[in-house]
C-alpha cells in the first residue's frame, strides 16, 4: 500500500522488494531505538530530564508535521483535548521518567524496562476494557514483571538502579496505558499525523516546566546534537518508519521491534561509551523479552 493509501496493479515487484525491506526497516527502527538509550545518557546529565524532553518533543513533532497539515480536516477541535492529555501519558511523562532513568543507570537498564510497554497494554486492557488476556499471556505478565524485580537488584558502579527500573517501569506502564486510549479515541485517523499532535500538545504543556529547570550552565556541543537526534531521528523519523510499519505488514509483526531494541541499545552503550552488560541485566533481560515474545506469541493471527 502506498502513502496514498492506492495499491498498485503492478504487485510483482513491489512484493520482491518488501521480501528485503521489510527486515530492513525493522532492524534500522530498532538501531534508531536503541540508539536512543544512548542519546539520553548523553545528553540527560547536561540538559536535566524535562528541558532534554521538551527538546525532544518540539523536533519529533516538527518531522512529523506534515502529516499531521495533511490530515488537518479529519481531525475535529472537540479531539484536541483526548490529544493533549495522551501527549502527557504517552510521551511528555514517560519520556521525563526514561531520561532521569537515563541520569541514574546504564543505558541497558532503561531499554530493558521500556520492552515491558508491550505487556502493559495486554494488562491495561483487561484491567479497564475487559479485554481477555489468557493463561498464556497472564504466565508472560508474571514472568516480565519477575525481570523488573532481578533488574532492580542489579547495582551500576555500586549504586543500586532500584530507582531507574522504576522509573522505566513506570513509562512502560504509561505507554500500555497511552496505547489503549490511542486504539479507542483515534481509530480511523492517520497514526503519523496522531504522533505528531500528541507531541505538539505534550511539548506545550511541558514548556512551563522547562523554562523553570532549563539549565544555567552552557550546554556543549556532544549534548546538543545528542539531543537533536534523539528528537529528529529517534522519534520523529523513528515514529515516521514505524507507523509505515504498521501500514504494511501490521501491528503484531511490526512489534517485533521490540525485542531487538534492547540488543541495539546494549550494544551502542559498549561500544560507545563502555557500559558492561553485567549478569544481572542479561538474566532480567531474558526474562523481560522472553514474556514479551510468549505475550505476542498468544495473540499473533494464525496463519491463512
Amino acid at each position: 500500500m502506498s502513502a496514498s493509501g492506492l495499491t498498485h496493479p503492478q504487485a510483482v515487484t513491489p512484493t520482491f522488494n518488501r521480501a528485503w525491506l521489510t527486515p530492513l526497516e525493522l532492524g534500522g527502527l530498532a538501531a534508531i531505538w536503541g540508539a536512543s538509550f544512548l542519546f539520553l545518557r548523553i545528553a540527560a546529565p547536561a540538559f536535566g530530564p524535562i528541558p532534554l524532553v521538551e527538546l525532544r518533543l518540539v523536533l519529533g513533532a516538527a518531522v512529523l508535521m506534515p502529516f499531521l497539515w495533511r490530515a488537518r480536516a479529519s481531525i475535529p477541535p472537540a479531539l484536541w483535548p483526548r490529544l493533549a492529555l495522551v501527549g502527557v501519558i504517552n510521551a511528555a511523562v514517560p519520556f521525563s521518567l526514561f531520561a532521569w532513568a537515563a541520569r541514574q543507570a546504564p543505558a541497558g537498564v532503561g531499554a530493558i524496562t521500556n520492552s515491558m510497554a508491550v505487556l502493559f497494554t495486554a494488562l491495561v486492557a483487561f484491567v479497564f476494557y475487559g479485554e481477555r488476556i489468557g493463561a498464556r499471556r497472564a504466565v508472560a505478565l508474571l514472568t516480565g514483571f519477575a525481570g523488573v524485580v532481578v533488574l532492580a537488584s542489579g547495582r551500576s558502579a555500586g549504586a543500586s538502579v532500584a530507582w531507574a527500573v522504576a522509573a522505566g517501569t513506570t513509562g512502560a506502564f504509561l505507554y500500555g496505558i497511552g496505547g489503549n486510549l490511542v486504539r479507542r479515541h483515534f481509530a480511523g485517523l492517520p497514526a503519523a499525523a496522531v504522533a505528531s499532535a500528541t507531541l505538539a500538545c505534550g511539548a506545550v504543556l511541558l514548556l512551563p516546566f522547562a523554562v523553570a529547570t532549563w539549565p544555567t550552565e552552557s550546554i556543549g556541543m556532544r549534548p546538543w546534537l545528542a539531543g537533536a537526534a534523539l528528537g529528529v531521528i529517534c522519534t520523529g523519523l523513528g515514529y515516521a518508519v514505524f507507523y509505515r510499519l504498521i501500514q504494511r505488514i501490521g501491528a503484531p509483526r511490526a512489534a517485533v521491534v521490540t525485542y531487538l531494541v534492547p540488543l541495539f541499545a546494549l550494544t551502542w552503550a559498549w561500544l560507545l561509551l563502555g557500559e558492561p552488560l553485567t549478569p544481572t541485566m542479561m538474566v532480567a533481560g531474558t526474562l523481560i523479552l522472553g514474556s514479551v515474545a510468549l505475550g505476542q506469541s498468544s495473540s499473533a493471527p494464525k496463519a491463512k
